[in-house]
């Protein structure tokens, strides 16, 4: 950084400084590049695709193409509750600093319960992608080189990603910017040319009633209405990660206006693009059952297969995993700059290490291995429980979803005594939220349900497990001792110790 400390400080670090910290972290991210960092994650090439034949048992053509554009509208909805209040706080706590400074009482418990379901959904969103990634990664290699589809080849490969996302994220945010910047056009580029594929090769596709109103149950659940409701999942599991954009505010221009709207356009985005893709696959499937049961382990690789033949399919594998790999590189980044904020703040265990920046690129290398650490530990249970992933991507969701969800409900609270930053929703923003808060509320009951039947130690959904573990670790440590130190999001100095902490950082 070659800023003359002499020179006036901009807006973005006016506003930084208000809410209490120095300008560490390289701020040199366009509006454009924040939006793409959270379209990334969101990854439409990446989520709906991973899951796709869960969506293929769980309801079927039916739920996967009417469900998308039902959950969409609700996750704008919470999303522009969170824009809101990121337009108010534009920092890398993102929505653990929003809760404590919107609490009305015991700001610091909301604060802490905020950063750790944050942490375990952040966590568990790296570990579905980058799970996705390995999955269809190995699909191809089984097609090319006959490395078979096995439980211990997908762990291998899931850990060889995270430790090269884990290397592309240390760096330098300037790498991660410019890659992601690619990311967005890669995935419109590749939605277009799969669809494109998918239209125009095969001989037949299915009829327009298949499509848009075939249901089908492999769930072993006798009611149509419940089974119905899990197959949500396809599309809540996508369209989650958009806190992205606030997590990246430190390194944005005109943070309080470009966080919130990376936020909102990345949701519109991938709804409308995402849609399109669904639709195309699904007219697609030349053998529903058949895909479903392919040697490759992945339905999605076998429809191509059928669609386009071989050689075309591989391709179009090659467009889906690199989408992935582009998107799992995204999730590290958002969830090290989520972990650098909470040890910032002293609230997880070891936080002066998981904290520390690196002078050399200016990142936080080490909250960056503990993320990709963490999320391989989340993918192990694949190994001895085939429908580990299903619960993996539930646990993603409900750890998000509440997550995002609690500061816009204490914003609620707060009344006419918020004071919206320079993008706000006006008079709607209390309808907006509260559909976002009953939303919220019904995807975290159904998402910890059993999906199979009849419920066993293999097809068990080990996310009630996830998310009570880290809930009462939370709340054991909450009591037995943070309750007495953690004050919530700390205030690193005065005006002038700030600037001292940007002039250390720019002298080396």
């Amino acid at each position: 950084m070659s800023n003359d400390r002499s020179a006036p400080m901009t807006d973005d670090e006016q506003r930084l400084h208000q809410l209490g910290y120095a300008q560490e972290l390289a701020r040199t991210m366009s509006g454009f590049s924040n939006f793409a960092v959270s379209f990334t994650i969101i990854s439409i090439l990446s989520g709906c695709l991973t899951l796709y034949g869960f969506g293929m048992n769980t309801g079927g053509p039916v739920m996967i193409i009417w469900g998308w554009p039902i959950v969409g509208l609700m996750t704008l909805f919470v999303g522009l509750a969170m824009a809101e209040v990121c337009s108010s706080f534009p920092t890398a706590g993102g929505l653990y600093y929003w809760a404590a400074k919107l609490a009305p009482s015991n700001g610091a418990a909301w604060s802490w319960f905020t950063g750790w379901f944050n942490f375990l959904g952040q966590v568990a969103v790296t570990a579905g992608i980058d799970f996705g990634a390995a999955s269809f990664l190995n699909a191809f290699l089984d097609l090319q080189f006959g490395f078979s589809a096995t439980p211990g080849h997908t762990i291998l490969l899931f850990g060889i990603i995270l430790v090269v996302h884990g290397l592309l994220n240390s760096f330098g945010v300037r790498l991660v910017a410019k890659l992601n910047d690619i990311s967005v056009w890669w995935h419109i580029a590749g939605v277009l040319l799969i669809v494109g594929a998918l239209v125009f090769v095969p001989d037949k596709h299915q009829s327009a009633g298949f499509v848009f109103g075939h249901f089908v149950n492999n769930t072993g659940w006798g009611s149509t209405f419940y089974v119905a409701l899990l197959g949500l999942l396809v599309a809540q599991y996508t369209l989650t990660g958009y806190d992205a954009s606030a997590h990246m505010t430190e390194e944005t221009h005109d943070a309080s206006r470009s966080g919130p709207r990376g936020i909102v356009m990345s949701i519109l985005v991938s709804v409308v693009a995402g849609w399109v893709l669904l639709i195309g696959l699904t007219f697609a499937i030349q053998n529903y059952d058949g895909s479903l049961h392919s040697d490759t382990g992945q339905p999605v690789a076998q429809i191509f297969l059928d669609a386009v033949g071989t050689v075309t399919a591989k391709l179009l594998l090659l467009i889906v995993i690199g989408a992935q790999l582009f998107c799992g590189m995204s999730s590290v980044t958002a969830n090290s700059r989520m972990i650098y904020a909470f040890s910032r703040d002293g609230a997880l265990p070891g936080s002066a290490f998981w904290h520390k920046i690196n002078h050399r690129t200016r990142t936080p290398t080490n909250a960056i291995w503990l993320a990709a650490g963490a999320a391989f530990l989340l993918g192990l249970p694949y190994l001895w429980n085939t429908t580990a992933y299903a619960a993996v991507t539930s646990i993603a969701v409900i750890g998000l979803y509440i997550a995002y969800v609690l500061p816009t409900l204490l914003r609620l609270l707060q009344g006419s005594n918020f004071q919206p930053g320079p993008w706000n929703l006006g008079r709607w923003s209390r309808p907006i939220g509260v559909v976002a808060i009953v939303w919220v509320v019904f995807i975290t009951i159904l998402f910890m349900l059993p999906q199979v039947s009849p419920v066993t130690a293999s097809t068990f959904n080990y996310t009630p497990v996830a998310v009570l573990v880290v809930l009462g670790f939370a709340a054991t440590y909450w009591f037995a001792s943070a309750r007495k130190w953690f004050t919530g999001p700390k205030v690193q100095g005065s005006e002038e110790e700030l600037a001292a902490i940007e002039r250390d950082l720019e002298s080396i």
